[in-house]
């Protein structure tokens, strides 16, 4: 596998510094690439079906339809698994961004 793909999507174009580890370069994205915004947006939509799926096998169980209760408990955790994961990262976030206000100039 060439260096310069991870999983089928390639990375992003890359600055060496002399210690030779690659920054990715600031406004630049390859072809076909993601922007951050659009990469955030794509899996919040992502947590957002895992929610719905959720929610309607819980309805439909309820319900009464012969759904088993494993898979209605798997959907279950994997929205909540999202949901705890997805509201981690956006903590993250704001400490990074409350961090670059504290810093002087």
């Amino acid at each position: 596998m060439p260096l310069d793909k991870i999983g089928g999507a390639a990375l992003p174009p890359r600055i060496v510094g002399s210690e030779g580890a690659g920054l990715p370069i600031p406004g630049q994205q390859e072809s076909g690439g993601q922007s951050f915004g659009e990469l955030l947006q794509g899996a919040l939509g992502e947590v957002n079906s895992l929610q719905s799926r959720s929610g309607e096998m819980v309805q439909r169980f309820a319900q009464g339809e012969q759904i088993d209760v494993h898979r209605v408990m798997i959907a279950m955790e994997q929205a909540g698994t999202a949901m705890a994961l997805t509201v981690q990262v956006r903590n993250k976030l704001l400490e990074a961004y409350q961090e670059v206000l504290r810093t002087q100039v």
